[in-house]
């Protein structure tokens, strides 16, 4: 495919995590969802950094092509903390598939795929999401749906214990490019979507949410990838849209992995 333009010790060590990364998003005057209510989040932490993901298979977790090293998934979590033995599943990552034309600079592309070693059994708490063929890409104005553990505030640069969620309004693209927001640095292209304040509400990603999902009318839309700052109305969080030439990459390489 050819490119263009370019258990128990670790994980609670994992979950004093301090998050230094300026990619990715945290959830910003969100709420704490219904314990499991979202059972396709996938938890996705290392030593360095954290990310969420999107369970769309028994065996494949979607997230950010950017969050690299992951080498365990957590599914059918609510509270990090919590002892939540019995919802949780927890599997190690066999293969990491970052799409062939992500771009680490102009941040296209930045999705990838995990392939789980050992398939998930579906539950109340674990639970796929699927993709459709074709996802028309949300209008400005169009309220959405962002979840993670990320940070909840600029000033502690902790990760949220409990997962969290917040509505976000999505930005016209040709605004987004303007000088008052992202100037072209990068530019925000066909293949993403701005979403943030609605003009005069802060919400937004940020630090630890990459990867997580960006649901509108209840399918999923995009992969968080990139922000600037946290909650500022003019810098809206940014996310890897699933055009149909995404979606035909995943579901190929979900196929051609499993022959």
């Amino acid at each position: 495919m050819s490119c263009l333009g370019a258990f128990t010790g670790l994980f609670s060590c994992m979950v004093l995590l301090i998050v230094h990364s300026s990619d990715g998003s945290e959830i910003i005057r969100g709420t704490e969802v219904k314990p499991h209510s979202l059972p396709y989040m996938a938890l996705l932490l290392t030593t360095n950094h954290s990310c969420g993901g999107i369970l769309i298979d028994k065996s494949w977790v979607l997230t950010a092509a950017h969050c690299k090293d992951i080498k365990t998934v957590w599914l059918g979590v609510h509270s990090i903390k919590a002892n939540e033995d019995n919802s949780r599943q927890v599997r190690k990552v066999q293969k990491r598939v970052p799409h062939p034309c992500y771009d680490n600079v102009t941040r296209d592309n930045d999705i990838m795929l995990l392939k789980l070693g050992k398939s998930v059994k579906e539950t109340k708490t674990v639970k796929c999401l699927k993709l459709g063929d074709a996802i028309r890409e949300p209008a400005a104005g169009t309220s959405c749906m962002v979840a993670g553990w990320g940070q909840t505030n600029n000033r502690v640069k902790s990760m949220s214990d409990v997962l969290m969620s917040v509505n976000v309004t999505v930005v016209d693209r040709v605004k987004c490019n303007s000088a008052e927001y992202y100037n072209c640095k990068p530019v925000i292209t066909s293949g993403m979507i701005c979403a943030g304040s609605d003009g005069k509400n802060r919400a937004d990603t940020c630090q630890g949410d990459s990867g997580g999902p960006l649901v509108c009318s209840g399918g999923l839309v995009g992969v968080t990838s990139f922000g600037k700052g946290c909650g500022l109305i003019r810098k809206p969080g940014v996310y890897s849209y699933l055009t149909v030439k995404q979606l035909k990459w995943i579901k190929k390489t979900m196929k051609k992995s499993d022959i």
